[in-house]
């Protein structure tokens, strides 16, 4: 089987590409930049096939999906900066690239027969309420434009694939790019207290877990909208902050705040995030493990 990664310059397309090379499929990998430029830790991703494409040239990606002629893609590339999207010199740039990119990447694949994995978000929806959101909800309200962007992006992916698969994922951390574990650590490093709002609720998502779930799925035919974070139930982030400083040996203070005292961002964050994962045992695929241990197994790795 051959497989085609997008944004693998980022925490999960690096860890996806990985994932391929660890199984002995093969992978290749493709970012905006000229040549891979994750980090250099010596792992497969940095030695195995890499093409310059930017998915928002139409034009490009037909051309070069034609080309590889992948049995799949697994699409990880998207504009994440939330708060930045907001801003109204970017917000058409943001669409380009989450919704039209997108939709370039699904019609190339469709063209050819490929299946397509469409990483999204749980921002499509509208964070209300505690009722964990289904993979099958249709009532999204997304409450920023980097939620509306990912959503026309599954959209697009749904209306044009016929082998699709959509995987919503929330609070995600890896070794290669920035995170908030990274964020805290590096802050709580240097502070005696920091304030982390205690009223968001959902569940992380170490990508070196989700990679090893995708590369599972996209063997399979079971298509469809899915939800994948890791196991341990639902968290707040200030749970969250606390229990990583716990196992780094950290003593900074962790002060719980509302999102309202914590001060309001550019763009407004979901206050439910609770993703059901149910349906991955359903379909047999085999859970992500506890949040906890995959802090444990990250910080390990991470050196930070």
């Amino acid at each position: 089987m051959k497989i085609f990664v997008t944004g693998v310059n980022g925490q999960l397309g690096h860890d996806v590409m990985n994932e391929l090379s660890k199984r002995g499929i093969e992978g290749t990998g493709s970012d905006i930049t000229g040549s891979y430029s994750g980090i250099g830790d010596g792992s497969p991703v940095c030695t195995m096939p890499y093409v310059q494409l930017d998915i928002t040239d139409k034009a490009s990606v037909l051309e070069t999906i034609e080309k590889i002629k992948p049995d799949a893609v697994i699409h990880c590339a998207a504009w994440t900066a939330v708060d930045m999207a907001e801003d109204d010199d970017k917000v058409e740039k943001v669409r380009a690239v989450n919704a039209g990119g997108t939709a370039n990447i699904a019609e190339a694949a469709e063209k050819i027969g490929a299946k397509m994995i469409y990483i999204s978000t749980d921002y499509v929806f509208n964070g209300q309420g505690e009722r964990p959101w289904q993979p099958d909800d249709k009532d999204y309200a997304p409450l920023n434009v980097y939620g509306q962007t990912k959503l026309e992006g599954e959209l697009a992916v749904a209306k044009t694939v016929s082998k699709y698969f959509i995987v919503r994922i929330a609070w995600v951390f890896g070794l290669n790019g920035k995170n908030f574990i990274k964020t805290m650590i590096n802050v709580g490093k240097t502070h005696d207290e920091v304030r982390v709002v205690n009223d968001q609720i959902g569940t992380p998502t170490y990508t070196l877990d989700l990679s090893r779930l995708l590369v599972d799925m996209v063997l399979t035919e079971k298509y469809g909208y899915y939800h994948a974070t890791n196991e341990g139930g639902y968290i707040s982030w200030y749970d969250f902050c606390c229990e990583f400083y716990r196992q780094y040996g950290l003593t900074t203070k962790v002060t719980p705040v509302t999102t309202a005292e914590y001060g309001a961002s550019k763009a407004a964050r979901p206050f439910n995030s609770r993703l059901d994962k149910s349906k991955l045992r359903e379909a047999g695929f085999e859970p992500l493990p506890d949040w906890k241990d995959a802090v444990k197994r990250y910080l390990e790795e991470a050196n930070l």
